[in-house]
């Protein structure tokens, strides 16, 4: 994978290259948490529960390459897409990117530490749960994100 150091400022979005896209994200896992619309609103709800597809420690997908195949609720970013997913944290290196906003200290394309997005608590890994068949997920929403 050959990536220029300093690609996100030397190029728009829409010309990353498909490894580019993939290395921008900051790995923080908050795309993989269960979500519940309000029908009546629209409104949307995070809860603290993680895909089952998620390693909750290392914030990633147990089963990218296949992801969307086996889970159709996956959340697939691309340019297209992002400005659709409302509930995206400010903090999102795609949405940053998109506004023209540089990405935060803790990102691992500043830092250059694969784990200063855990280490800076901007991660799911400190508080999510996984996914079961059993969980409701109106009992486990995200209060304050």
């Amino acid at each position: 994978m050959s990536i220029s150091r300093k690609f996100w400022k030397d190029k728009s979005i829409n010309e990353f290259s498909k490894d580019e896209w993939e290395v921008l994200c900051d790995g923080c896992g908050k795309c993989c948490l269960h979500k519940i619309e309000d029908k009546d609103t629209g409104d949307i709800y995070l809860t603290y529960v993680a895909c089952k597809f998620l390693d909750i420690c290392t914030c990633r997908c147990t089963q990218y390459r296949e992801r969307s195949g086996i889970n159709p609720d996956c959340i697939v970013l691309n340019t297209d897409t992002i400005e659709k997913f409302s509930w995206l944290p400010e903090t999102c290196a795609y949405r940053l990117i998109l506004h023209n906003k540089s990405l935060p200290p803790w990102h691992h394309l500043i830092s250059g530490d694969p784990l200063s997005v855990h280490k800076a608590n901007k991660s799911i890994a400190h508080f999510a749960v996984s996914d079961s068949n059993n969980i409701e997920l109106e009992n486990h929403i995200i209060i304050e994100y």
